[in-house]
């Protein structure tokens, strides 16, 4: 299923004008709206202006490397979820390019079908849907803005609350298992503790129902949860 309409824009920074070209071809087909560069020199301003969902990022860039540019972003404050998309190929490169700050890793050759799994599946895990508005009962999400509002009140969540919110308004009419919720949310988190899913609701439960008198969530014993 396609998204409807380009609301989701994704950085692309690759140096090869052809391949710059097939991967934007690749995101505009699935609905995206891709904005590419062929170095990063003007990518640090772009984002200060813009907020874009992702980025896809080569490593073989002019001027600076592309692990060392993403490991930049994140030391001066940008949290964009980042793909590797690169010729190095070898364990000690990915390992590298995840210690850099990279959240997935891809080598050329590439195939596109791979390429829009993980781009959807890092959307995914980073919280923002194809859908930019979702609700549930009182509950309102603008995806894109990142903003929760209730009866019209705008709730302030941390990040991690705000992708456990997604995951289950995204997936309403179903069963939340636990091993889902991990592998969506910490994904392969060595931090990672069994108790970790039931603070993280806990707090998000006092966020959103401070009173306890809504029930947004129900449990299931044995699975994990659901929306009530």
């Amino acid at each position: 299923m396609k998204n409807s309409g380009q609301d989701i824009e994704i950085v692309v920074i690759e140096d090869e004008p052809d391949v710059l070209e097939l991967i934007e071809y690749i995101l505009t087909k699935e609905g995206y709206k891709a904005t590419g560069f062929l170095s990063t020199e003007y990518v640090e301003q772009f984002l200060s202006e813009e907020t874009p969902a992702l980025m896809i990022i080569d490593r073989n860039l002019p001027n600076i490397e592309g692990s060392k540019f993403v490991a930049h972003l994140r030391e001066v404050g940008y949290e964009i979820p980042a793909i590797f998309l690169t010729a190095k190929d070898k364990e000690q490169d990915i390992v590298d390019g995840f210690n850099s700050g990279g959240d997935d890793y891809m080598t050329k050759p590439f195939k596109p079908s791979e390429l829009v799994a993980r781009v959807k599946s890092l959307l995914r895990r980073s919280g923002i849907s194809s859908q930019t508005n979702l609700g549930y009962r009182d509950i309102q999400i603008d995806t894109l803005g990142r903003v929760v509002k209730i009866s019209s009140n705008e709730i302030a969540l941390t990040n991690l609350e705000f992708k456990l919110l997604i995951v289950f308004i995204s997936n309403q009419q179903q069963i939340i298992s636990r091993d889902f919720l991990r592998e969506e949310i910490w994904h392969d988190d060595n931090n990672f503790h069994e108790k970790t899913i039931n603070v993280a609701l806990n707090r998000l439960k006092k966020k959103i129902d401070p009173d306890g008198s809504k029930n947004y969530f129900a449990p299931v014993w044995g699975i994990g949860y659901k929306l009530a």
